[in-house]
């Protein structure tokens, strides 16, 4: 028995002394990734950022410290939105909110078009939806340290876009960026985000547009992986049901943080091609367990996704997604879908008369 015991403890010290090795590597490999970014990309962005070497240091993830200026740069500010600006759209948030909570029913100019009723609903699902944002965290709940920076973020963009407003999701995508950059900053990449075409379809819910970033998904999904594909044409489970809560929140709300965060590295990298390609890497990663599925269970699984998935394993998955259908990129394939359904429309004889 003490034979066995010291085995055992050898053993055991071993694991421990492999796994600090290994901690070790990680973080003097993460510590050399910070320098190259800060000393030598970051200096020098415009020349930089599309070359290989910076492409692949990308890929493999952006170092914590980092993330956030890295973040900015990629998104950009086609808006040209300020910290004043921001400044000004949250006074007005707080002044709307002191309205609402004292039953004031002044309509600003801006807002001509929407509502008391409309605006009041839409601040309102922004207090529920923030006590539902990474509630593990606790930190974006009531009394939580960055309770009022996501509240703030939030209400400042219903009054910059009072045509879109709030819309459920928003939250999860606010709260990384939060994660990341101080409050303005969150505020312009934030606007920023959701100005680009995939995310304006999807929040502004424009059903056609929706139905062809859909429809050029499956063309892509039959390309990669046939079989499954072909299992859930006959199952009936359309890429909507698992679709649009990734998409909608950028996977923050559907993978775990650090990996949603990696995701988020190469999606400002690649732009929205590669949350397609991200859903696509998925379900190759459980393409075996999903064929033996059936529709209920297909859709729950997708919906629920396993918590602890490992990085790695879904980024070796990517890796192996071709975005070329036919000699076609991604974009072509879009476009031309576009076409088509704009061609469809004109031709539509309810559209003629």
């Amino acid at each position: 028995m003490v034979v066995q015991a010291k085995k055992r403890e050898l053993k055991e010290a071993q694991r421990r002394k492999k796994q600090l090795e290994e901690r070790c590597k990680v973080e003097e490999s993460i510590g050399n990734a910070v320098l190259t970014w800060n000393n030598e990309i970051l200096p020098n962005w415009e020349t930089m950022w599309c070359s290989k070497k910076v492409r692949d240091l990308w890929w493999q993830g952006i170092p914590p410290s980092v993330r956030g200026k890295v973040w900015s740069l990629a998104i950009g500010n086609e808006l040209n939105i300020t910290h004043e600006l921001f400044d000004i759209c949250l006074a007005r948030a707080k002044e709307r909110w002191r309205s609402l909570s004292t039953g004031g029913s002044e309509v600003e100019n801006e807002d001509a078009g929407f509502s008391a009723a409309d605006r009041e609903a839409s601040l309102e699902l922004i207090k529920l939806d923030i006590s539902r944002t990474f509630p593990n965290l606790c930190i974006f709940q009531q009394g939580g340290p960055y309770h009022d920076m996501l509240h703030s973020i939030l209400g400042a963009y219903t009054c910059y876009r009072p045509d879109v407003g709030y819309v459920q999701g928003m939250s999860f995508i606010a709260a990384v960026l939060i994660l990341n950059l101080d409050t303005a900053d969150a505020f312009i990449a934030f606007s920023n985000l959701l100005n680009k075409p995939c995310q304006m379809a999807f929040f502004r819910v424009d059903h056609g547009l929706m139905l062809t970033y859909f429809a050029a998904f499956e063309v892509f999904f039959e390309e990669n992986l046939p079989k499954l594909f072909a299992h859930f044409k006959k199952n009936n489970l359309t890429a909507d049901i698992y679709l649009i809560d990734w998409i909608f929140t950028l996977y923050s709300k559907s993978l775990p943080l650090d990996l949603a965060c990696r995701i988020w590295d190469v999606f400002c990298r690649d732009g929205e091609e590669f949350l397609f390609r991200t859903a696509l890497g998925i379900l190759k990663l459980f393409e075996d367990i999903l064929t033996r599925m059936d529709f209920i269970h297909s859709a729950q699984f997708l919906t629920r996704l396993p918590e602890d998935l490992p990085a790695d394993e879904v980024f070796a998955a990517i890796s192996t997604v071709q975005m070329q259908s036919r000699n076609k990129k991604w974009a072509q394939v879009l476009s031309a879908l576009q076409k088509d359904s704009r061609d469809m429309e004109k031709g539509s004889p309810s559209l003629r008369h």
